[in-house]
């Protein structure tokens, strides 16, 4: 088993979701409290990684940072190497490769929170920013988790996308997902079982851990 791919991996997840988290919060804010009648232009623009096929995201992605881009010469000239085929520009492409992912159960957190506890709040004067940070966010918990989890699990799978965009580099792009493709090539199939059956493992604690907090069993939970 390549534990080096699998800390690569989970780093990848962590650092993704925590990012998302960051970003993906205003995104859904907007989202859900615009009245801007063209905002389903932005809603599509968020949901195309969906549709997308991976290899398609991956190469346009790899375009917007390659060294011809402004963003990939901006980068370059700042850091000192291109973005492509590292570990940060696999990151950046990760991070929207799963957006959706977190996006989405943002949105639909805050669209369940009463408006009128938000109006109410702003009537008695608290700010838009601390009506967001102590009545809305609390009030969504459940849907933010959800995203988190949702976009971790996403990125541990990713396959198309970490090709194009970080290659195959051992300890620095390579994925549980390229290694266990790499172990099929090479005819390993018992060292592709064993990392297929840990992501799998994975994966499946995930989404009990999204599926139990949505029905939140523990509120039924016998107490000893």
């Amino acid at each position: 088993m390549n534990w080096l791919a699998i800390w690569v991996t989970f780093k990848l997840a962590c650092l993704t979701s925590g990012v998302l988290l960051v970003v993906g919060l205003p995104i859904a804010y907007w989202l859900t409290y615009s009245k801007w009648r063209w905002k389903f232009i932005v809603e599509s623009g968020v949901a195309l990684p969906l549709v997308l096929p991976p290899t398609v995201l991956g190469f346009y992605i790899l375009v917007a940072i390659g060294p011809h881009s402004p963003v990939g010469r901006f980068y370059s000239d700042v850091v000192g190497h291109p973005l492509p085929f590292t570990f940060e520009g696999l990151l950046v492409a990760s991070i929207f490769y799963s957006l959706p992912f977190a996006v989405q159960p943002f949105t639909a957190a805050f669209e369940q929170v009463d408006r009128r506890l938000i109006e109410t709040s702003w009537t008695l004067g608290v700010s838009k920013l601390k009506t967001f940070f102590h009545l809305i966010v609390p009030l969504s918990t459940a849907g933010l988790i959800t995203g988190a989890v949702l976009s971790f699990a996403h990125t541990l799978g990713e396959f198309g996308v970490v090709l194009m965009v970080g290659g195959n580099i051992e300890g620095e792009t390579r994925t549980v997902s390229i290694d266990i493709y790499d172990e099929v090539q090479a005819l390993n199939y018992a060292g592709a079982a064993k990392t297929a059956l840990l992501l799998l493992a994975v994966s499946y604690g995930v989404l009990l851990l999204v599926y139990a907090m949505n029905r939140k069993v523990w509120a039924v939970w016998p107490q000893r």
